[in-house]
């Protein structure tokens, strides 16, 4: 197997402390969705919608690594083929465990200018009266995919799920498309699949493999095989 794809999802993070929009007493257990999370909350409501992420990102620097973070960075260090590692989260720990990643949803390290798609380092308070350094418009938002929007880099994970001899789902819900469709279009090219949860997610009739437990515990298991040659 030369080509690994692995899809993370917010069930690799919780264990650093980052909730997932499910879990409850989080942060977005307070909101709806509706809320602080759609084109149209922001238009709306802009206050809402930055105090929110700011809450985010002041969580997602203060979080670390959990091991499943560093053993996928290990697979891709040491892996003899091609690893490219698509994550569904913005919370930048893959990187604080040095991986490289495909963020289809954006990142909270981020902010965008929603007037002329110029893209900088968010500070970590945002407010709706900051300007783009670009055009100098207040027009800024957290460059953030929110529902209704279309991810990041989908041509280029798909041509690498047509590609690819295995594709993994780690700590995905297997409930938000496209995201949700990538082990179909895997295995319709002919990948090995495997998943990786805490439970059973919406997809997992969909793996050849289903692997259950903290990701803390399962990853680090499957990388040491994996790269092992088990």
């Amino acid at each position: 197997m030369d080509t690994i794809v692995i899809l993370t999802g917010a069930g690799i993070s919780a264990e650093s402390g980052l909730g997932t929009f499910r879990d409850e007493g989080g942060l977005w257990a307070q909101h709806r969705i509706e809320d602080v999370a759609t084109p149209e909350a922001f238009a709306r409501n802009p206050t809402l919608v930055h105090q929110f992420y700011n809450a985010r990102r002041r969580q997602a620097r203060a979080a670390e690594p959990n091991a499943a973070h560093v053993a996928l960075a290990r697979l891709q260090a040491n892996w003899p083929g091609q690893t490219l590692l698509v994550t569904q989260n913005v919370d930048g720990l893959h990187e604080k465990a040095g991986a490289e990643v495909l963020h289809m949803h954006g990142a909270l390290a981020g902010a965008l200018c929603a007037a002329c798609d110029h893209r900088w380092d968010a500070p970590e308070t945002m407010s709706e009266t900051d300007t783009c350094p670009a055009c100098d418009t207040s027009h800024t938002r957290p460059d953030i995919v929110w529902f209704g929007e279309m991810p990041y880099h989908m041509e280029h994970i798909l041509e690498a799920l047509h590609g690819c001899d295995l594709f993994v789902a780690i700590g995905t819900s297997g409930q938000v498309y496209p995201a949700a469709g990538f082990v179909e279009e895997a295995r319709m090219a002919g990948a090995a699949t495997v998943e990786l949860n805490l439970r059973d997610s919406d997809m997992s009739h969909a793996f050849d493999t289903h692997i259950v437990g903290p990701a803390s515990q399962t990853v680090p298991r499957w990388v040491e095989d994996m790269l092992s040659g088990k």
